[in-house]
């Protein structure tokens, strides 16, 4: 009894990270946004892409499937968790020069309502808060096509000389 199915293929996650060593990190996501660099396996799996990126601000567009559901008839919250952790993520991202790296030290999730299919699709919006020499904030949220909101986060970043 299937109800669907899904084939995921990806780029060596290794090539694109040294893809991405000698750029800005503006410039390598921009890369990935506009197809000259590979999307990363995440991107792949959950079938999300960047639709707006700027300096301190990233915006992406999770189209909703039931492959992203959970035994009780919704997205599953990791899935609004791990599109939040990428969007603040890169947005601290998109703002660090080259030689620069990050990595996610904590995160908050608020979840308002639940995300589901009959949505079609949603929108998580990054934006730095603060970028210092050795941490970064930033929040984000998830919304609809009306601009309801349907999950926010926070996030603190390490920041350090690659």
């Amino acid at each position: 009894m299937s109800a669907g199915s899904r084939l995921i293929e990806w780029d060596d996650p290794a090539k694109i990270a040294e893809m991405g060593r000698g750029l800005s990190g503006l410039a390598f996501l921009t890369g990935i946004k506009e197809g000259r660099i590979p999307q990363p396996p995440i991107s792949k799996l959950l079938g999300f892409h960047f639709t707006h990126l700027e300096a301190g601000g990233v915006h992406l567009l999770l189209p909703i499937g039931a492959h992203l559901y959970n035994p009780i008839g919704s997205v599953h919250g990791g899935i609004a968790a791990t599109v939040l952790d990428t969007v603040m993520g890169c947005s601290v991202h998109s703002m660090l020069p080259q030689g620069r790296a990050y990595s996610t030290l904590e995160i908050k999730i608020s979840y308002l309502r639940p995300l589901t299919q009959a949505l079609g699709e949603v929108t998580a919006e990054g934006r730095v808060l603060n970028l210092g020499r050795k941490a970064a904030f930033a929040e984000g949220k998830i919304i609809d096509a009306a601009g309801k909101i349907y999950a926010t986060g926070t996030t603190t970043c390490a920041v350090w000389d690659a």
